[in-house]
């Protein structure tokens, strides 16, 4: 059992649902997004997404995208997020997910990839534009290194396909709320709710829900049919509104802190 496969089995387990955020790595710099994530380790997150900055993210909204350009500026590379992967290893066991385009893996050379994300500590990759054939080979290197493959699926995705995609995939399966890009949004629609529920007919691994999730409300909304809640763009927002003027890392803090409550909360009628 992998680490991520055992982090969903243990909150089965206690009847509790799963807190995912996401942060792209080195925003604000390499040094702010380690405290960063060592903070959303502490904060009762059940596993974290780290983003490889990437120059074109067509799958992301602005928020994110100006996340992937200031990770950029500074200098942020693979090799450096594996860097600070072993610097946070010595802190938490928390289950780690690159969460990637396909370009800045293959730049680097993807066996290259695999040695160096297990050796650092990764447990699980999500590739955004890998599908089919390829996603399935990728699978099965990444089983071989002991690392998941993460898969995305929308509201769009058609039932073949959810078949083919769930199939390749390992440790959990990210259920997109929404068609288009990455970012807040106000209100929930109920294609996640039905796309999770298309899912479960095909495939027994957890499923996580993101896209645009800000709020305790949505969260709760979200656990309700989902075993876990993604929260991406809220963050980024929250480390980009307090550049030179607050602690990006106490400013998550404390915008995470709005959702504890309700992660303190779970039970067993969640």
């Amino acid at each position: 059992m992998s680490k991520i496969e055992k982090a969903f089995a243990d909150l089965i387990k206690n009847g509790r649902k799963g807190f995912i955020p996401f942060v792209t790595a080195g925003d604000p710099d390499m040094e702010t997004s380690l405290a960063i994530v060592k903070s959303l380790a502490a904060s009762g997150a059940t596993v974290i997404e780290l983003g490889v900055p990437f120059s074109d993210p067509m799958a992301d909204g602005p928020t994110i995208q100006r996340s992937s350009q200031r990770s950029l500026a500074g200098g942020t590379d693979l090799g450096k997020i594996f860097e600070m992967v072993t610097k946070f290893r010595a802190f938490s066991d928390m289950p780690l997910v690159l969460f990637s385009y396909l370009n800045p893996l293959m730049r680097f050379g993807f066996d290259q990839v695999c040695s160096r994300a297990v050796e650092a500590g990764i447990d699980g990759i999500l590739i955004t534009d890998v599908v089919g054939f390829e996603a399935k080979e990728i699978g099965v290197q990444l089983k071989r290194n002991d690392m998941d493959l993460i898969s995305l699926i929308a509201p769009t995705t058609t039932d073949d396909r959810l078949v083919e995609i769930t199939a390749a995939a390992s440790g959990f399966i990210y259920a997109v709320s929404r068609a288009g890009i990455t970012g807040v949004q106000s209100q929930m629609t109920n294609d996640a709710r039905k796309l999770v529920e298309r899912a479960r007919k095909v495939t027994k691994l957890p499923i996580a829900v993101g896209f645009g999730i800000s709020t305790a409300e949505q969260i709760r909304d979200v656990w309700q049919y989902a075993d876990a809640a993604v929260v991406g763009s809220a963050i980024v927002s929250a480390i980009e509104r307090s550049a030179g003027i607050e602690d990006p890392v106490e400013t998550v803090r404390g915008f995470v802190r709005t959702l504890i409550p309700e992660i303190a909360k779970q039970t067993q009628e969640v």
